[in-house]
């Protein structure tokens, strides 16, 4: 089943018949011993910190996968209003919360 996702709050083409609730995907991620080595590295040189951004995009993915899979788990096909929230949970930036959470709906197609 095809997941409609938006940061909207309408799917064009769409009206949304049922409002099933909040649904959220959340993962908690620390840098791998690689990752914290080669991004302390990337500090003392400056500029792009590859190994922590690609720490961060793989908790956005992991996070995002959650949101669809407990979407699919109360029967929408569709979310709307879809955000991202991050904080740190382990002082000194040892640990990052990703939030991924939107609105899950059953959406058809308009008459």
């Amino acid at each position: 089943m095809n997941m409609q996702v938006t940061t909207t709050f309408t799917i064009e083409g769409h009206r949304i018949r049922e409002y099933k609730g909040i649904v959220r995907g959340i993962i908690v991620r620390a840098p791998t011993i690689a990752q914290g080595f080669f991004g302390g590295l990337e500090t003392i040189i400056g500029g792009k910190i590859g190994s922590y951004t690609e720490m961060c995009e793989q908790a956005r993915k992991q996070a995002y996968d959650l949101l669809i899979q407990h979407a699919r788990e109360v029967g929408a096909n569709a979310i709307v209003g879809l955000r991202y929230d991050a904080s740190e949970v382990v002082s000194k930036g040892s640990a990052t919360e990703v939030l991924c959470y939107g609105t899950a709906v059953v959406i058809e197609p308009e008459s």
